[in-house]
C-alpha cells in the first residue's frame, strides 16, 4: 500500500516537472508585445494553440490521456491559479493552505483536509507566488519575504518565503465567497436558535451597538453581513474593511478599504485613518470589518457620539476576553486613559456582545449573546442572555449540545421600547430553545 502511494506521488511530481518545462518553453516563445495588438481573446486562443502543439510533439513523450489535462493546467499557469485551480473552483473550500511544494491543505466545510495537489518543486511554488503577488501590485523577495495581498477575485493572500519560511515557501489564501449564508439558513443549520436571531435583528433595527467576537474562520464576517441586512434602507452606512467582504444591500452605502504600503514603503492607509475620515461623511452607522488596533478608540467615540447601531468584529476567545482586548487596544491607541475611565467608555458605547465559535466538528455556533450593563466597583457587569451548552460528542464525531435562554431580561429592552419596538419578554424565560426549524425573520 505504501509503495503504491509513493508511486502515485512520484507520478504527480513528474507531471508537474514536465508542466514546468513546457511552461518555460511557452514563455520563451511568447511575444508579449502582440498581446495588445491581437486582443485578449485572440491572444489566449494562440496561447492555447501553442500549448496544444507542445503537448502533441513526440519528443514531449506525454501520454495521450494526459494531454488535455496538461493543456488545461498550462493555461491555468498563465491565467489562473496553476495547480490550485481546481481547489479555487470548489465553492466548498474556504481556505487553501500551501506548506511547501508537496503539502497542500484546504478547509472544506469547516474541516482541514490534505489534498493530492503538488507543485513541481519549491522553485515552481516560488514563481507561482511571485506571479500572484505581482498581479496584485505587490512584491515578494529575499528583501521583503512576507506579503499580504488582495487577489482579483477578492480573496486574501498571505505568503512567506525563505529565509523566513524554513520548509519552503508557504501560501495561505482565504477565499472570497460570493454566496452569502443567510440568517434563515443559519437557524436551519443550528448555528443559532430562532429566538436568538429575533433578538439580534431587533437589536440592529433599534440601533444597539454590537460587537461580534470569535476566532479565525468562526463566521464573524458572515454574521456581520447577515445583521447588516436589517439596517433600514433610509440610513447612511459607511463600512471600513481591510479586504472588502461585506455586501450591504442598502442604497446609501459607502465602502472604504485600507491600503497597504507600496514597494517603497509609502502610501499606507490604516483603519484608523479611514475611521477619522468617516466621521466627516455624515454616517448614520459605521461598520468596521475587524477591530485590531488603535482605531478601537475612534470607533468607541463614534458609538458614543450619535452613531448608534454601529457594529464591528474582534478576535477573542469569549465575550469576557473581548472586553480585555478592547482595553488593550485602547492602550495601543496612545490614549493614556485610566482603566476605570476606559471601562466606563466601553460600557457606554457597546450594549450587545455576540461570541461565535467553530467547533472541532467544523460546525459554527453562536456560543453566547451577552449584554454589557455597566461598570460596578471598577468591574464590567456582563449578563448572558442566550448560551450554547456542549453535552459531548456523538458516534459520528458531531458535537452535541443545546441553546438556552438564561432568564436574564435584557436592560436594553427599555431602550428598544423607547424607540417604538415591542418585545415579548417571555422569550427570555429560562428554558432550552428549539432549533433546526424553518425560520423567517419578523417584518
Amino acid at each position: 500500500m505504501v509503495a503504491v502511494a509513493e508511486k502515485e506521488i512520484d507520478s504527480v511530481s513528474q507531471f508537474q516537472h514536465l508542466k514546468t518545462q513546457l511552461h518555460r518553453q511557452m514563455v520563451d516563445a511568447i511575444d508579449m508585445s502582440k498581446a495588445g495588438e491581437l486582443g485578449e481573446a485572440e491572444f489566449r486562443r494562440q496561447l492555447e494553440g501553442l500549448a496544444t502543439h507542445l503537448c502533441n510533439r513526440p519528443e514531449t513523450r506525454l501520454p495521450e490521456r494526459d494531454r488535455s489535462r496538461m493543456i488545461h493546467e498550462l493555461m491555468d499557469e498563465i491565467y489562473g491559479f496553476g495547480p490550485l485551480q481546481k481547489l479555487m473552483d470548489d465553492p466548498a473550500v474556504s481556505d487553501v493552505l500551501v506548506n511547501g511544494s508537496e503539502s497542500v491543505f484546504v478547509e472544506r466545510n469547516g474541516i482541514l483536509e490534505r489534498t493530492d495537489v503538488r507543485f513541481a518543486d519549491d522553485t515552481h511554488l516560488l514563481h507561482f507566488i511571485q506571479r500572484l503577488v505581482g498581479q496584485a501590485g505587490r512584491r515578494i523577495d529575499e528583501v521583503s519575504p512576507m506579503v499580504d495581498a488582495k487577489l482579483s477575485d477578492g480573496s486574501r493572500l498571505h505568503a512567506v518565503i525563505p529565509p523566513l519560511a524554513l520548509r519552503g515557501p508557504t501560501l495561505s489564501i482565504r477565499r472570497f465567497k460570493t454566496q452569502i449564508v443567510r440568517i434563515e439558513n443559519m437557524v436551519e443549520m443550528n448555528t443559532l436558535a430562532p429566538e436568538m436571531a429575533d433578538f439580534l435583528i431587533q437589536c440592529v433595527r433599534s440601533r444597539m451597538n454590537i460587537l461580534l467576537s470569535g476566532g479565525t474562520g468562526a463566521g464573524k464576517t458572515t454574521m456581520l453581513n447577515n445583521l447588516s441586512r436589517f439596517i433600514p434602507a433610509s440610513e447612511r452606512v459607511v463600512t471600513i474593511e481591510e479586504t472588502a467582504e461585506l455586501q450591504l444591500q442598502q442604497a446609501d452605502v459607502v465602502g472604504l478599504e485600507t491600503r497597504l504600503p507600496n514597494v517603497e514603503g509609502k502610501g499606507l492607509i490604516t483603519p484608523r485613518d479611514l475611521l477619522r475620515n468617516t466621521l466627516r461623511m455624515r454616517p448614520d452607522r459605521i461598520i468596521v470589518g475587524e477591530s485590531r488596533g488603535g482605531e478601537v478608540l475612534d470607533m468607541l467615540q463614534a458609538m458614543n457620539t450619535g452613531h448608534d447601531g454601529s457594529m464591528s468584529t474582534i478576535h477573542a476567545n469569549d465575550t469576557a476576553d473581548a472586553l480585555h482586548r478592547l482595553e488593550l487596544m485602547i492602550a495601543l491607541s496612545g490614549a493614556e486613559l485610566p482603566t476605570s475611565v476606559a471601562r466606563q467608555y466601553i460600557a457606554s458605547a457597546i450594549q450587545v456582545f455576540v461570541h461565535i465559535a467553530r467547533l472541532s466538528s467544523g460546525e459554527r455556533k453562536i456560543m453566547r449573546i451577552s449584554e454589557l450593563t455597566g461598570v460596578v466597583n471598577g468591574e464590567f457587569v456582563m449578563e448572558d442572555i442566550f448560551v450554547y451548552r456542549l453535552a459531548g460528542v456523538d458516534s459520528s464525531g458531531k458535537m452535541m449540545g443545546s441553546f438556552y435562554a438564561t432568564g436574564h431580561e435584557p436592560v436594553c429592552l427599555r431602550r428598544m421600547a423607547s424607540r417604538g419596538f415591542e418585545t415579548d419578554t417571555r422569550i427570555y424565560a429560562p428554558r432550552e430553545l428549539k432549533t433546526g426549524m424553518e425560520y423567517r425573520p419578523k417584518p
